[in-house]
């Protein structure tokens, strides 16, 4: 099983990547990580999902969006807690370099905006991870917005 480690300014959060059911989006994000592009990256939001990405910050992505929307895929994911999966706007093929994980289940997140593309999920059983998840949810409503110091694929 590939994963993705995000090491946080609050804990690690170990993210099981799903090339079965997203190659493309899961290429593209391993891609985005090797070349460092979440090291310095920030989690902005809370609500029903923990949202990162590159929002109000000064880095910029240097590739093109991922102009395939892999939700609707033959044993796609749905966006139940722990999923994660490409933030888009209302576009469903502009997705790029944010991504959210799930907090709650959120099943309309399936066909909202043409879909939310699942392409991993917090690593099954991994109670470090889900207390990370939790430490960020709870931060950002305070105004704060944790850092992503590194991310890397094992």
């Amino acid at each position: 099983m590939t994963t993705l480690l995000l090491h946080t300014a609050l804990g690690q959060i170990r993210l099981a990547l799903r090339p079965d059911v997203a190659p493309a989006t899961v290429a593209h994000i391993v891609k985005l990580a090797q070349g460092g592009l979440y090291d310095g990256a920030t989690f902005y939001r809370s609500d029903f999902v923990i949202q990162c990405g590159l929002h109000g910050s000064s880095k910029r992505n240097p590739h093109a969006d991922l102009t395939v929307n892999e939700s609707k895929r033959p044993g796609a994911l749905s966006n139940l807690r722990g999923a994660c999966a490409v933030a888009h706007w209302d576009v469903p093929d502009c997705g790029n370099s944010e991504f959210f994980v799930v907090l709650k289940d959120s099943p309309h997140l399936d066909s909202a905006y043409g879909g939310y593309c699942v392409f991993a999920t917090v690593a099954p059983g991994d109670a470090a991870s889900w207390a990370t998840v939790d430490a960020i949810a709870a931060a950002v409503p305070r105004g704060q917005k944790p850092l992503i110091t590194s991310a890397e694929v094992l």
